[in-house]
């Protein structure tokens, strides 16, 4: 009998980015596999164990963030 691991809401910092591992269907929303940000998910994506914490990073990956708006207002001439 294999062991499951569940993790649940409050392990998680509200601006904690995790992982989605299957789909999550709610009566007002589906949610996809991907990476979201804890606070938004529902409570039942980790009753279900369908999250899980995303892996440290290591190295010049550390330094990546996410990608600028484009600021349409500044375009060259």
């Amino acid at each position: 009998m294999g062991l499951e691991r569940r993790l649940f809401r409050g392990m998680f910092d509200a601006t904690e980015v995790v992982e989605l591992r299957q789909t999550c269907f709610t009566p007002s929303r589906v949610y996809q596999p991907g990476k979201y940000i804890a606070g938004e998910l529902p409570d039942i994506a980790f009753e279900m164990g369908l999250v899980d914490k995303l892996p440290p990073v290591r190295g010049n990956s550390a330094e990546i963030g996410y990608p600028e708006e484009l600021d349409l207002d500044t375009e060259s001439e």
